[in-house]
């Protein structure tokens, strides 16, 4: 996250408005919620994990036990199951 300055960025008017408020502090003003977006979907992170997790349901339907998909994809017998298992 960057820091900008108030300055550079808002109205006269306002900076006086917040500064009633606030003053030489620095403040976190939030996204709306219709701008926020999941983990991992700027990235790709999550689109990568839901194909992980597609092909490790496949392949368990088709025969690959659990302990074969964990060693094969690095994770716990725990995670591999809530994977599989899932809807």
């Amino acid at each position: 996250m960057a820091y900008v300055k108030a300055t550079a960025i808002l109205p006269e008017e306002l900076i006086s408005e917040i500064q009633k408020y606030v003053q030489g502090e620095t403040i976190y003003i939030p996204k709306t919620v219709a701008s926020h977006q999941k983990w991992g979907t700027r990235s790709g992170t999550r689109k990568l994990i839901d194909d992980r997790n597609a092909l490790m349901k496949r392949a368990f339907k088709n025969g690959r036990t659990i302990d074969q998909l964990a060693d094969e994809y690095y994770l716990a017998i725990e995670t591999v199951k809530k994977v599989v298992y899932s809807k």
